[in-house]
């Protein structure tokens, strides 16, 4: 799970025309900007130290083999559960996967090297994303796992080869990556422009939008004090790489929770979300009790800030989403 995300708006390769999905991608695109007070600060450190012109320059160089170290990471983290699993091998091109992250990965550090707002990035590079992650997973939804770790992967050796001090500011914009990947971004604004401006789902996840980030570092915090001696394939819950991971995490079950509202269907969920976390939550060495701490605070959080009728429209889904993590199914 991972720290604030900077989040865009953009609607894949086609703009939404319905007033609903514009005022969907705007409430997001406001969202996307709550966490970049900073920001000023983070550029006046990395111009003491290297522009970020050089940066991007230094890690285009090894663009290559950063790319291809992620698939072999990618492969030893994942190789078990393609069995497991039974996801017909044939369906994942490392080739074409390794190809796909660096030239996203190249327009990331243009963008980077001209200090383009992160959320400008996002929408220079949704379209792509959105291409990348149907294309990928257009037989089997499941397929997400092995592209998003491949995706996170070459973000994480990128970032450790740049200097420190270039690192926070450069994390912002290869988290509108990983959003993108992880959460099903597009298939939110696709829901949302079947609904009328006036739609009650509509309005209940226009209300939750904005409070999505915030939502995400209660619930994070109260799991991380709850459990301070709890480790996981990366460390402890309060290390920064894992509270990130953490992070990220927690808004994706809400951006999942609210297809399901605009959908008004539980499918997401059943054949995207609950596999990426059967395959790779146990991988990671990611308890169940942790993720169903998560879901019972996001539900506190979520349910306090809407009104009885809005709660009808997600209750349900959440619901469906406890029953399928609850103790009878994974007994820790």
């Amino acid at each position: 799970m991972q720290p604030e995300m900077i989040r865009s708006v953009q609607l894949g390769d086609r703009a939404l025309s319905a007033p609903a999905s514009q005022n969907f991608s705007e409430a997001w695109a406001k969202k996307y900007l709550q966490n970049l007070d900073n920001q000023d600060d983070i550029e006046s450190t990395i111009s003491q130290s290297e522009t970020a012109a050089e940066t991007a320059d230094s890690l285009r160089q090894v663009l290559r083999t950063t790319s291809a170290q992620a698939w072999t990471q990618t492969e030893a983290l994942l190789a078990r559960e393609l069995i497991r699993h039974q996801i017909d091998h044939q369906l994942i091109d490392p080739w074409a996967v390794a190809k796909d992250a660096h030239e996203v990965y190249e327009i990331t550090l243009s963008a980077y090297a001209q200090q383009l707002e992160p959320f400008r990035l996002s929408r220079l590079i949704a379209p792509n994303l959105g291409e990348i992650r149907r294309k990928h997973t257009a037989i089997d939804p499941r397929v997400i796992g092995f592209i998003s770790m491949q995706f996170h992967y070459s973000g994480q050796m990128l970032l450790n080869l740049a200097l420190i001090a270039a690192r926070p500011l450069l994390s912002q914009y290869f988290k509108v990556i990983d959003d993108h990947l992880y959460m099903p971004l597009q298939r939110a604004y696709d829901a949302a422009a079947q609904h009328d401006y006036s739609a009650p789902a509509l309005q209940t996840v226009q209300r939750l939008i904005p409070l999505c980030s915030p939502i995400a570092n209660r619930v994070v915090d109260r799991v991380a004090r709850v459990n301070p001696t709890y480790q996981s394939h990366s460390g402890r819950l309060g290390d920064v790489n894992v509270r990130v991971s953490s992070l990220r995490d927690t808004e994706m079950f809400q951006v999942y929770l609210w297809v399901c509202i605009l959908e008004n269907s539980v499918s997401a969920v059943q054949q995207e979300l609950f596999p990426l976390c059967v395959m790779l939550y146990p991988r990671l060495k990611v308890r169940w009790e942790i993720v169903r701490q998560m879901l019972h605070l996001l539900n506190g959080e979520i349910s306090t800030h809407l009104s009885p009728a809005q709660s009808a429209y997600f209750k349900p889904y959440y619901e469906a989403l406890w029953a399928m993590f609850s103790p009878q199914v994974f007994p820790d």
